[in-house]
C-alpha cells in the first residue's frame, strides 16, 4: 500500500478499543479493508432511489439490517405512493427477507424529537404476520445521549458480490428527500420558520461495495447482540410489552464471509465510530471505556493538514473541538479551511440561543487563527430559501475523506454512537481521487456548476486546487451577498453561497448559556481521566 494512503489510517492500536471485533477480518494491526468501490450519494433523493432498488431486489434469504436516529415509515423513497419505508420493508419481509432494525427509542416528541415516529415503526414491524422481521428501540446511550448511528446493510445469500452497505448522514424520515436542485422534501417536517413550509435539505451517504461491508455489518452486530437492557424505564418497558415490541433481540442469522473485492476496486475503507463511556455500571460489551476512532482520525487527519480542509457539518460548535482545526491553521500558514453550515440553527427558542453560542465561540477561535484562510458559508435554493445544511463532511488535503453521521462537536466526537467511513483511493497518485472528487462534486452544487460528466470537469477546473477554490467560493458568495444587499435588481448571480459571519451576542447572554451547552446541547461522553487530561 501507498504510504501517502497508510498515513492518513488508524492502526487498530490507534483505534484503542480491543474489545471490538469490527477489525477481526483485517490482518495483524490493519483497521481497514482494501479493493472496495464507494460511491458518494449527494442529497436524500438519489440516496433513498438507490436504496429502494436494492431493497425491492432482495430475495428470500437475504438480510436487511438498519440502524438510526429517526425512522418515518410513511416517507416515500420515491415518488411512487408504494415506495414508503415501512411498505418497502414490508414487501421484503413476505419475500422471507430477514430484516431486523436498530432504532434510537428517542426523547419525546414535546422536544422536537421522535420518540413516537420511530415507535411506530418498530410496532408495525412487530405483528405475528412479521415472522421475517424485528425491530429494537434501543436507549443503551448515556442520559441526554442518543444514538446516531445512520446505515443499511445488505447482504445476499445467493450473491455476495451484490452486497452493499449504505452510510452517512441520511436517516430514513421525513424532510431529507431533497435533490440537488433543492426544492424540499414533498413530505416536510417543520423546521425554523426562516426555512419556509417545505425546507430545503442538503446531506451525504454513501454506497459501499467489496470487504467493507462486512465491517459495517459487524458495528450493526456488536449493537444487536449486547445483552445489557434496551431501556432503563419501566414505564417504556410496559409499553413495549403491551405493544409487542421486544425487549430482547432474537438471534441474527450467522455472519457470512466478507463479500469478494470488487474488481479494479481502489477504495480503502476504514469505519470510524464514537460510543460514549455509559458509567454507572454500564459499558458496551464491545466498547467498554467507549471509542473516539473519529475524533481521533479526525485530529490525526488535521494535524497533517498543509493545503485545505473542507468540512460540510450541521453544527461546528465548541473550541475544545475545533481547537485542533485552528492550531493546524495557526502552525501552517498557506492552509485553508472552508466551512459550509446551515444559515440559522433548525429550532427556535432556548436551543436556537444554545447553538448559536457554541457557533461563534469556534468561528471566533477559527477566524483568529487564521485571518483570511478561514471561511464559513451558508447556502440558499434559487429562490431564495435557505438550504438547511445537515451533511457531515470532512476532506483534508484531497486524501482524507469521511462521510457519515458525525458533526464536527464535542457531543459527536465523544458522548454519542456515530458511524463514519474513511475512504482513499490508492491509485498511485499525489492525491486520493476519491476525495478530490468528492469535494468538486460538493463544491460545484454550491457554485452551481455542472455536477457531472465533462462539462463538470471543465467548470470545476479553476477549483482543483485549495487555495484556488477558497477564492472561488469567496467571489461566488460576495457576488450573491451584494445582489441581495443591492435589492435583489438584475438577474441573480451564479450559485448559492452566502457568508456567514460569527454571531454576535451579548456577554451576559452569551456566558448563561455556556452551562446549558454543554450539559445538554454539547455534553461530553469521555471518561474523566481523558477528559481532564483533553485527550480522545
Amino acid at each position: 500500500m501507498n504510504q501517502d494512503v497508510r498515513r492518513w489510517l488508524l492502526s487498530s492500536t490507534e483505534r484503542d478499543n480491543p474489545h471490538t471485533r469490527v477489525d477481526d477480518a483485517h490482518p495483524g494491526a490493519q483497521a481497514w479493508s482494501t479493493g472496495n468501490v464507494v460511491r458518494p450519494l449527494v442529497d436524500g433523493a438519489d440516496y433513498f432511489a438507490e436504496l429502494h432498488r436494492v431493497l425491492e431486489a432482495t430475495t428470500e434469504g437475504d438480510l436487511v439490517l438498519f440502524a438510526g436516529w429517526q425512522v418515518d415509515g410513511d416517507e416515500r423513497l420515491t415518488d411512487d405512493p408504494s415506495s414508503a419505508v415501512l411498505t418497502v420493508l414490508d414487501r421484503a419481509e413476505n419475500r422471507r427477507v430477514q430484516v431486523r432494525g436498530l432504532v434510537w427509542r428517542s426523547h419525546t416528541d414535546q422536544i422536537d424529537f421522535a420518540a413516537e415516529e420511530n415507535r411506530e415503526v418498530a410496532e408495525a414491524l412487530a405483528d405475528e404476520d412479521d415472522e421475517h422481521a424485528e425491530v429494537l428501540l434501543d436507549m443503551r446511550v448515556r442520559r441526554s445521549g442518543a444514538h446516531h448511528q445512520k446505515f443499511v446493510v445488505v447482504r445476499h445469500r445467493d450473491d455476495p458480490s451484490r452486497d452493499v452497505a449504505f452510510v452517512g448522514g441520511i436517516d430514513l424520515a421525513s424532510s431529507r428527500r431533497d435533490s440537488s436542485s433543492h426544492h424540499g422534501d414533498p413530505q416536510p417536517d417543520p423546521l425554523a420558520a426562516d426555512y419556509g413550509p417545505r425546507p430545503a435539505w442538503h446531506d451525504v451517504h454513501c454506497a459501499i461495495s467489496g470487504p467493507a461491508v462486512a465491517d459495517v455489518e459487524t458495528v450493526f452486530r456488536e449493537r444487536w447482540e449486547d445483552p445489557s437492557p434496551l431501556t432503563p424505564a419501566l414505564h417504556s418497558r410496559l409499553r413495549d410489552k403491551l405493544s409487542k415490541v421486544r425487549d430482547t433481540p432474537t438471534p441474527l442469522p450467522p455472519q457470512n464471509p466478507p463479500p469478494p473485492p470488487v474488481k479494479d476496486g481502489a477504495h480503502v475503507v476504514q469505519l470510524l465510530r464514537t460510543y460514549p463511556h455509559l458509567r454507572r455500571g454500564r459499558a458496551y460489551p464491545f466498547a467498554p471505556s467507549g471509542e473516539r476512532s473519529i475524533a481521533r482520525a479526525h485530529r490525526k487527519a488535521v494535524a497533517q493538514a498543509r493545503d485545505l480542509i473542507y468540512v460540510e457539518d450541521q453544527y461546528l460548535w465548541s473550541s475544545s473541538i475545533t481547537a485542533a482545526f485552528a492550531d493546524a491553521l495557526a502552525a501552517n500558514p498557506r492552509l485553508h479551511m472552508v466551512a459550509v453550515l446551515p444559515h440559522r440553527p433548525d429550532v427556535e427558542g432556548v436551543g436556537e440561543r444554545m447553538q448559536w453560542e457554541g457557533r461563534q465561540q469556534a468561528i471566533e477561535q477559527l477566524t483568529a487563527a487564521a485571518p483570511g484562510r478561514f471561511a464559513a458559508y451558508g447556502i440558499e435554493n434559487t429562490t431564495g430559501w435557505p438550504i438547511y445544511v445537515h451533511a457531515k463532511v470532512v476532506v483534508v488535503d484531497d486524501w482524507y475523506a469521511t462521510i457519515g453521521s458525525d458533526n464536527v462537536n464535542r457531543r459527536s466526537w465523544t458522548h454519542d454512537s456515530e458511524l463514519a467511513a474513511l475512504v482513499i483511493e490508492d491509485a498511485g497518485l499525489d492525491h486520493s481521487p476519491y476525495a478530490r472528487s468528492l469535494r468538486l462534486r460538493l463544491a460545484a452544487e454550491h457554485l452551481g456548476r455542472p455536477l457531472s460528466g465533462g462539462a463538470h470537469e471543465r467548470a470545476m477546473a479553476d477549483c482543483v486546487s485549495g487555495p484556488a477554490m477558497f477564492e472561488a467560493f469567496a467571489a461566488c458568495a460576495s457576488a450573491l451577498q451584494s445582489w441581495h444587499e443591492g435589492g435583489m435588481l438584475g438577474p441573480r448571480p451564479t450559485g448559492r453561497l452566502r457568508p456567514l459571519a460569527a454571531p454576535s451576542m451579548r456577554p451576559w447572554r452569551r456566558r448563561g448559556l455556556e452551562v446549558p451547552q454543554r450539559l445538554l446541547g454539547d455534553p461530553d461522553g469521555r471518561p474523566r481521566q481523558l477528559r481532564s487530561r483533553q485527550e480522545f
